[in-house]
């Protein structure tokens, strides 16, 4: 295709694929590891009496699955987004394609969906099982607490990888403080939202379990407070720009958002 055809733009199908890979794999193994840590039959789960320290644990076990996805060769090829409120944010900033924000979004959704069922079919009743509930997030203190929990994890989040992304001598620790995050939020933030930070998380979660209680909050709570982090950003940093929607730039791996930069570039010309 020629770069400066931007009418009919590129399907990165391979990376749609990578994206739907990811969040499904991170699903499986919220799933698992969920059940290890709160089902009552569980070893772990009866030997650890601490809710809060098994709230911890399952914090760094998925902490440790984003930095893990993230770097792998398929989350340095796509970007790693994962979440459509990130790559929302993205094309707002102008460093994502409008047929790729379609396309990673529907990956995202369907990835996240596929990787619960897959979950459900092997994990069975244990998932099932109320202690478990299929790793749903759910408001439990009110819809106020929820959406202003999931707002401003949200705006943390997207503001750690903007700031950390874009100052070079920490980009390449992006991936790392991402999912350091990830691990914070679960541990004190999810007793208030259930911690979600991810539209296609939720999701994923409830088209297994069949609950959509308060569903609304996770589909707009995570992208409100990610757009206003991208509107803080230029604010608080006015010298610094935003470089790419990746969060790991790996060199010598392809990256269709800075093609799309060079195309833009070429059809101002």
């Amino acid at each position: 295709m020629n770069p400066s055809n931007s009418k009919n733009p590129r399907l990165n199908w391979a990376e749609y694929g990578m994206e739907a890979a990811g969040l499904g794999l991170f699903m499986i193994s919220a799933s698992a590891f969920g059940v290890l840590l709160e089902h009552p039959a569980s070893q772990v789960r009866n030997a650890i009496a601490s809710a809060d320290l098994r709230r911890a644990l399952m914090g760094l076990a998925m902490g440790l699955t984003a930095i893990a996805l993230i770097y792998s060769p398929w989350g340095k090829r796509s970007g790693a987004h994962y979440n459509p409120a990130v790559t929302i944010t993205f094309f707002r900033l102008g460093k994502v394609a409008r047929a790729d924000l379609a396309g990673y979004i529907i990956a995202q959704v369907a990835g996240g969906a596929l990787g619960m069922i897959a979950a459900a079919a092997v994990l069975g009743a244990a998932l099932a099982n109320p202690a478990v509930n299929y790793v749903a997030t759910l408001p439990t203190r009110g819809a106020a607490v929820a959406f202003a929990g999931e707002a401003i994890i949200a705006f943390v989040m997207m503001t750690t990888v903007l700031w950390v992304s874009n100052t070079p001598r920490l980009a390449r620790f992006t991936g790392v403080c991402a999912g350091a995050c990830v691990a914070l939020f679960i541990t004190f933030e999810a007793p208030f939202s259930g911690m979600s930070l991810n539209p296609a998380r939720t999701f994923a979660s409830a088209i297994v379990a069949g609950d959509w209680t308060g569903f609304w909050i996770y589909l707009t709570a995570p992208l409100a407070g990610m757009i206003a982090a991208s509107l803080a950003y230029p604010v608080v940093r006015s010298r610094a720009k935003v470089a790419c929607a990746k969060l790991d730039h790996a060199p010598g791996v392809r990256c269709l958002f800075c093609e799309h930069q060079q195309r833009k570039l070429v059809a101002a010309r």
